[in-house]
């Protein structure tokens, strides 16, 4: 039987599965035509009977109408619908872009089903001669990944290809060091100062600084929740969907307290109350690093950066540090790893305590060799 399983978990994180059923059939003037349909019954049984009847129609003549596998151009529109459905708006729209610009333009045309190891690797090869980076075409082959998937997922195609990116050493992120950021503070104007040691104190993006409200904040107990984001002045969940909580340190404590308003519920906001946009806040640091004589020229999120690369310096867990920073894996925060040689040294060090099992046991199992 030319039946197969395929088991997946859907963005839910919901277990699912489904049947489909790869028949070859040889026409009566010796053509071979492959069949590939979604089972309507998603059991064993209910494919294998779906067999059946679809090589009975084939064989009588009667084959049923069946939706020709469509070409990427003509899936993109289903995809960034269900994307819409299921992703933030940023999300969307990078994936709209990526199709637009570079996809569409060099596969467009292809069947899903045709798009497999060799267009993959033909596609990769083409844009890294156009002059593209490694880092931009992975990106595109996570979107076409994502495409395809939902193709097998919705029984479009019976598999979806591997795409295989590059392996990509990852550099450190641009940050400030500890007398840096001072010389920044110092040299930002007032009215921006106690953002930016909110950033640099908290690892908050930019727009879940622009989204902090009053009453996401707990003074008391020196502590935030970063509960949504700002992305072309719309606000929405945090990146990742999931809210998380920061500790506030005792200098942005102080700082917040002096800085309490009664302007409107947006911590950081114009002096009409209203939510400040990105357009406003763009260039106030890399002014702020020019005042300041810094060779280094930093943006908003460069300031998370130091905030990360700060905790790592300071021996803080990397484990901590993704906590803190909201990361959904622990990949992105090993770009601060080597900050932190100490700590990996110290914990090798702590074998040699007096409680290390060596220690404590290896010169009395010495002697009675």
């Amino acid at each position: 039987m030319s039946v197969r399983r395929r088991q997946w978990t859907n963005s839910s994180g919901v277990k699912q599965e489904s049947w489909t059923v790869d028949v070859f059939f040889q026409h009566p003037d010796g053509r071979t035509e492959r069949v590939r349909k979604r089972s309507p019954v998603p059991t064993r049984k209910g494919a294998e009977e779906y067999e059946r009847q679809l090589r009975q129609a084939l064989l009588s003549g009667r084959r049923e109408e069946r939706e020709e596998t469509p070409t990427l151009e003509e899936w993109a529109p289903k995809f960034l619908e269900w994307s819409e459905t299921n992703n933030k708006p940023s999300t969307v729209d990078g994936k709209r872009k990526v199709l637009k610009n570079h996809l569409l333009p060099a596969l467009g045309s292809t069947r899903l089903d045709a798009i497999g190891p060799e267009q993959i690797e033909g596609y990769k090869a083409r844009a890294l001669r156009a002059g593209r980076a490694k880092k931009s075409i992975n990106n595109d082959l996570a979107v076409l990944g994502k495409a395809l998937h939902l193709a097998t997922e919705w029984g479009r195609i019976s598999a979806a290809p591997r795409c295989r990116g590059f392996r990509i050493r990852p550099e450190p992120p641009p940050f400030l060091d500890f007398d840096e950021a001072d010389r920044l503070l110092r040299a930002l104007e007032p009215r921006w100062r106690v953002m930016a040691l909110t950033a640099v104190r908290t690892g908050l993006r930019l727009g879940e600084l622009l989204a902090l409200r009053w009453d996401d904040l707990d003074l008391a107990a020196g502590r935030l929740w970063v509960r949504r984001t700002v992305w072309r002045n719309l606000e929405g969940p945090p990146k990742n969907g999931k809210p998380r909580e920061v500790p506030l340190a005792d200098s942005v404590v102080v700082a917040l307290k002096e800085h309490r308003h009664l302007r409107g519920p947006y911590v950081f906001c114009r002096d009409d109350g209203a939510r400040h946009t990105h357009s406003d806040v763009k260039d106030v640091v890399a002014r702020a690093c020019r005042k300041a004589g810094l060779a280094k020229r930093v943006t908003w999120h460069g300031l998370r950066h130091t905030f990360a690369s700060h905790l790592a310096m300071r021996g803080v867990t990397l484990r901590a540090v993704q906590e803190l920073l909201g990361h959904s894996d622990l990949t992105m925060t090993m770009r601060y790893a080597h900050l932190s040689p100490h700590v990996t040294r110290e914990a090798v060090q702590r074998l040699d305590s007096p409680h290390g099992t060596y220690a404590a046991h290896g010169a009395a199992g010495d002697e009675n060799r």
